[in-house]
């Protein structure tokens, strides 16, 4: 499929908010055993619910590291190696059991996501993910056998069967849709409060591309079948687990009338760039955050930066 006709502002690349950070994830110690792993280590903490140990102060927020890396409870996960040297390493823990370091408190990551450095925001994410996967495969697929965590937490493994399980990430498609007038069609999830919209999104299906998924998704959706889609970019949203692979999106005409399909999807608007500011301020529309990629395939539609006020979360 080719580009769209309609060539939204110049934003590039977008500024996303997770999946850029730098650690060096050393992929070759996770075949060894902890000992070869160096220290003294960075140890951060997530509990049963996907939240970690962060300190806060005002708008500002920090990974809080925790003592006694070896000898304190919970499975430990290598998230990878610092520019200092030392590895860091999150740990799963039980809230109603576990110190918190000084002056922490439990948060998630989409509420203190953008308070925290680039680095850790993606460092959580990282630790988010791989944590919510090892709760919930705890046992082998193939046999029922509860499986042991192997390969410094990023794989599982059967004792019975030998089998090794590795942490799964879905594909996901996320598209911004624009006509040939430049209008961007918006919608709101059923589960959503009035007012809330954003971009289309669904999971691609098996034996499906990527670019199929978004002409598919957007018409079982919102009844309206794009005549062009052009990738863009992609970022891990980790709840609880998926890499959303960003499109724009294009349909001829002028704002075709959209056929909701009531189930996922109960609202779907048209909007212009020159609407939306009074639109967003009066809270008649309100969009995502600037923690998702959606809040970026919007922000390049509109051509300029999205003040938080107009934002749901």
């Amino acid at each position: 499929m080719s580009a769209p006709a309609d060539q939204p502002g110049a934003i590039d690349p977008i500024p996303l908010a997770l999946g850029q950070g730098t650690v060096d994830r050393r992929a070759d110690l996770r075949t060894g055993s902890w000992d070869a792993v160096p220290g003294p280590w960075r140890v951060l903490l997530v509990d049963e619910q996907g939240e970690a140990a962060v300190r806060r102060d005002g708008d500002v927020a920090a990974l809080a590291e925790a003592q006694g890396a070896a000898g304190s409870p919970g499975e430990r996960l290598l998230l990878g190696v610092g520019d200092d040297g030392r590895a860091i390493v999150g740990r799963l823990v039980d809230r109603g059991s576990a110190a918190l370091p000084d002056g922490a408190a439990w948060a998630s990551l989409r509420s203190v996501g953008m308070r925290l450095p680039a680095d850790q925001r993606s460092l959580l994410a990282e630790l988010v993910a791989l944590a919510g996967w090892h709760r919930t495969h705890t046992h082998c697929p193939r046999c029922g056998t509860p499986t042991r965590v192997a390969g410094l937490g990023w794989w599982r493994t059967c004792p019975a069967d030998g089998s090794d399980h590795y942490p799964r990430t879905d594909p996901a498609v996320i598209a911004v849709l624009v006509d040939d007038a430049g209008n961007a069609l918006l919608a709101r999830q059923a589960v959503w409060p009035q007012g809330a919209f954003s971009t289309l999104a669904g999971f691609v299906e098996p034996g499906e591309s990527a670019e199929r998924a978004v002409v598919r998704e957007i018409a079982e959706e919102v009844g309206v079948t794009p005549t062009a889609v052009r990738y863009v970019a992609s970022q891990p949203w980790p709840f609880p687990g998926s890499l959303m692979l960003g499109f724009e999106a294009h349909v001829a005409g002028v704002r075709p009338p959209p056929r909701v399909d009531g189930v996922e999807i109960v609202e779907a608007r048209w909007l212009s760039r020159a609407d939306l500011p009074g639109l967003a301020a009066a809270r008649e529309v309100r969009l995502p955050g600037r923690l998702s990629i959606a809040h970026q395939l919007v922000r390049r539609w509109y051509g300029g930066d999205i003040p938080d006020q107009w934002c749901r979360w």
